[in-house]
C-alpha cells in the first residue's frame, strides 16, 4: 500500500489490522514517500531518482507490481486531496493507470482534505487521545471541508512543532472505524472491505 508520508501510516495500519484483522508484513505493507508531488508527463519514463514522492513514483511503481502482481493480490493508494477537487485527482489517476502497459489491480482512494481531515471529523477519538483538546474548534468544521486540517488539529490540541505522525499515532486507535464521522474515510473503508470479499488473499507489495 502507498501513502504520501509517514503521518499516514498510523490510521492505515489501524484500519487494515483493527478493522479487517490483517497481519502487516504479512498481509500488507504501507510505503510512505516524501510528499504528494505530481503525476509525470510522461508516465512510461523512469522516475527522477531524487523525487521520491507518491505520485511522481507512482507511474513506474505500478508498472513493476503490474509485471508480478497475482489477480489475487493488489495495491492500495491512499494520496490527499489538499484543493485539487475530489473527482479530477480520482480520474488524473484512473487515467494515468490506463497509460500503463502492464497494470496491477489498484484501489485509489482519496483523503478530503488530507488524513488529518479524519481526525477532525470524530471529536471523540480526539478527546480519548487528547483529554485538554478545544474540540469547540473541530466541531465548528464540516466533515472534509477544505479548513486547512493539520493547522486546525494542531490548533485544537494545543501541539507545539507540527509532529503530523505523533498525533496520528495517538488519534488513530481510537477512530470510529464501523460508523466513520468522516466520508473520504468511509468510502476508503468500504473500498477496501469490497476489495478483499473479491480476493483470496491480501498483499500489497514491497
Amino acid at each position: 500500500m502507498l501513502v504520501e508520508g509517514s503521518s499516514d501510516v498510523p490510521a492505515i495500519r489501524e484500519i487494515l489490522t483493527r478493522k479487517f484483522a490483517l497481519i502487516e508484513n504479512l498481509h500488507f505493507r504501507i510505503h510512505p514517500h516524501k510528499g504528494k508531488g505530481n503525476l509525470p508527463g510522461n508516465t512510461l519514463k523512469n522516475p527522477e531518482l531524487q523525487n521520491r514522492s507518491l505520485l511522481h513514483q507512482l507511474p513506474a511503481k505500478l508498472r513493476a507490481y503490474g509485471k508480478y502482481l497475482t489477480q489475487q493480490q493488489w495495491v492500495l493508494v491512499v494520496v490527499d486531496a489538499d484543493n485539487t477537487p475530489c473527482e479530477k485527482l480520482l480520474k488524473d489517476l484512473q487515467v494515468m493507470l490506463q497509460t500503463l502497459p502492464t497494470k496491477p489491480r489498484v484501489l485509489f482512494r482519496i483523503a478530503i482534505e488530507e488524513t488529518e481531515s479524519w481526525f477532525i471529523a470524530d471529536t471523540t477519538a480526539v478527546r480519548k487521545a487528547y483529554p485538554g483538546s478545544n474540540l469547540a474548534i473541530l466541531r465548528k468544521i464540516q466533515p472534509d471541508a477544505i479548513c486547512g486540517a493539520w493547522e486546525k488539529l494542531s490548533e485544537a490540541i494545543h501541539a507545539n512543532g507540527k509532529d503530523k505522525t505523533a498525533w496520528a499515532e495517538a488519534i488513530a486507535p481510537h477512530l470510529d472505524l464501523n460508523t466513520p464521522p468522516s466520508p473520504s474515510l468511509k468510502r476508503l473503508i468500504d473500498g477496501i472491505e469490497r476489495e478483499l470479499n473479491s480476493s483470496s488473499e491480501f498483499k500489497t507489495p514491497v
